[in-house]
């Protein structure tokens, strides 16, 4: 697989740098970002592979969330991918919404058309990009997961469905429950149709119930969030935790609310979090 670097910056004696390939799994060129922090010129280093949100790229994390001091601090790369397939041919909501479609792949294999065909994000995220990012660059195979919002609801629902191949999961202001609110009903329709046993294998509080691992999470919330009642639905996983004795950390951050601002007040950590049972 090869990969061609569009962007190279140096921070805090590391190198965030930006590529682009063409994607197996989403049949189309994808780009992602990747921070290598200054260890990694000297040895193997793990990875935090983050999931941002609705209507992101590739870029929002990696210029807003400050993470990459402590990511230096601690040796530990970020991966950060776009949301969702793009290009010439790839399907769009065909009103335009920021919900559906490009920006807004919510992390899953699509099996409706016309959707089907470019939106398999959760191959791209689970096998297809940690192999091109363990091909051509010096990390090693401890990996956690992390997202924000639609991204929240990625990384716990990958890491749960694989926890062999994660060492920890965190998230800010996740989907918890989206077959339960309407970003979540609205995308599953269409990416998966109408059959809502299909939706179950990406739920995290469906996954939750019926997970056999502890693999710990960390999850922060803001209580002045704007989505709070109406998509993100945090008691519904805290009531989940509560009844399997899952090793779920969920704060409540008093007057946060669903931007970059209250993910860069907590982000380092969650890296340190993440380091802790990376390094275990």
């Amino acid at each position: 697989m090869t990969i061609e670097n569009i962007s190279s910056n140096k921070s805090f004696e590391g190198w965030h740098k930006q590529y682009q390939h063409q994607s197996s799994s989403l049949n189309c060129a994808m780009r992602f970002a990747i921070y290598l922090p200054p260890q990694a010129s000297e040895q193997k280093v793990p990875v935090l592979y983050w999931l941002s949100g609705l209507t992101c790229t590739d870029e929002n994390f990696m210029q807003k969330a400050g993470a990459m001091r402590m990511a230096a601090e601690l040796g530990v790369a970020i991966v950060a991918p776009d949301t969702s397939p793009r290009g010439v041919g790839v399907a769009d909501a065909p009103d335009g919404s920021y919900d559906l479609g490009l920006g807004a792949g919510f992390y899953l294999n699509a099996t409706q058309a016309p959707w089907k065909s470019h939106y398999q994000m959760y191959d791209y995220v689970v096998n297809e990009l940690p192999e091109l990012i363990e091909q051509h660059f010096p990390v090693n195979t401890k990996r956690a997961i992390a997202g924000h919002s639609m991204g929240g609801h990625g990384a716990l629902t990958i890491g749960l469905r694989n926890p062999e191949r994660y060492q920890s999961i965190s998230a800010f202001s996740p989907i918890v429950n989206p077959i339960n609110c309407p970003w979540g009903q609205k995308a599953f329709e269409h990416y998966l149709g109408k059959n809502r046993d299909e939706w179950l294998q990406y739920d995290a509080c469906e996954l939750l119930k019926n997970t056999t691992a502890k693999l710990p999470i960390l999850v922060d919330q803001g209580t002045s969030d704007s989505f709070l009642d109406e998509q993100l639905k945090p008691q519904a996983l805290i009531d989940v935790a509560s009844a399997k004795q899952y090793p779920l950390t969920l704060h409540m951050q008093a007057g946060y609310d669903h931007s970059y601002y209250f993910i860069a007040s907590f982000i380092e950590a969650h890296l340190k979090f993440h380091f802790k049972h990376l390094t275990a």
